[in-house]
C-alpha cells in the first residue's frame, strides 16, 4: 500500500499574519496563498535563492527557467479535484502565485483572469488588477457612493481594519513582500503535534513471543480458577 504525504501546505488564514487580515476568500488571497505555498516550499528545500520567481507581481506571464549550473527547479501539477475550472477561477489564481513564487507547473494562461477568450489574447494590465484586487477597490468606492448603510456591513472589517478602496493595493503588496520575508510556517500556541496511531505490522518473532504469553496467562488463571 502506498501512503501519500504532504510536502507543505499553506493556507489563506495565515494570511493576516503577513499583513492581509481581510477577504481572505477572493482572488487577490488566492493568489497570495499560492506565492506563500511556492516561497515556502522552495525556502524548506533551499532552493529559494536559485528560484526567487517574479518578484514584482506585475500581471505579466512567467515560467520559471531551469539554470545550467545547479538544481533543476521544483516540478509540480495542479489537482483541482472538484473545483470548477472556467476561466478565471480561483483555483487558477493560487496557480498564478505559485507560478510568480517560483514553481514549475504546467498551465495556460487561458485560464487566468486577464485572459480574453474572444480576442484571445491577455492582459497583463487586467491581470494585475485582479492580483491587486482591483476589482474589489472599485466596488467599495461604488457602493460607499450609492448605499453608504450597505457599505458599512459589506465592508465592515474593512473598515476596522483601516483598509480603504485607495490602500488596498498597498496592502497587498506589503502582504507579497512579508511573504518573501518570511515564508515559514509559524504553529499556533494550542497546536499539538499529531500522532500517528497506526497499529504497526508484528515481525514473526514479535507474533509468537505474543502467543506464548497469551498461553501463559491462560494457564496462570487456569491455575488460579
Amino acid at each position: 500500500r502506498h501512503w501519500s504525504s504532504v510536502l507543505c501546505a499553506a493556507y489563506s488564514h495565515e494570511l493576516p499574519r503577513y499583513g492581509l487580515p481581510v477577504g481572505l476568500t477572493n482572488y487577490a488571497a488566492c493568489y497570495a496563498t499560492g506565492l506563500l505555498c511556492a516561497r515556502r516550499l522552495l525556502k524548506q528545500l533551499k532552493l529559494d535563492t536559485q528560484y526567487e520567481g517574479k518578484v514584482k507581481a506585475d500581471g505579466e506571464l512567467f515560467t520559471v527557467e531551469e539554470q545550467v549550473d545547479g538544481p533543476r527547479p521544483f516540478r509540480a501539477l495542479l489537482d483541482v479535484g472538484l473545483a470548477r475550472t472556467t476561466t478565471g477561477a480561483r483555483v487558477f489564481g493560487a496557480l498564478r502565485g505559485a507560478l510568480d513564487g517560483g514553481l514549475n507547473i504546467p498551465h495556460s494562461e487561458k485560464r487566468f483572469r486577464g485572459y480574453d477568450p474572444e480576442a484571445k489574447s491577455y492582459s497583463a494590465e487586467d491581470g494585475r488588477g485582479y492580483i491587486f484586487a482591483d476589482h474589489v477597490s472599485e466596488y467599495m468606492k461604488s457602493l460607499s457612493e450609492e448605499d453608504p448603510e450597505r457599505y458599512q456591513r459589506v465592508f465592515s472589517q474593512y473598515i476596522k481594519n483601516n483598509i480603504t478602496a485607495d490602500k488596498l493595493e498597498e496592502v497587498i503588496a506589503k502582504t507579497h513582500a512579508a511573504i518573501r520575508a518570511n515564508p515559514e510556517h509559524v504553529p499556533k500556541k494550542n497546536e499539538k503535534t499529531k500522532v500517528d496511531r497506526r497499529k504497526r505490522k508484528l515481525s514473526l518473532a514479535q507474533r509468537k513471543d505474543r502467543i506464548k504469553q497469551k498461553l501463559a496467562s491462560k494457564a496462570k488463571k487456569d491455575a488460579q480458577a
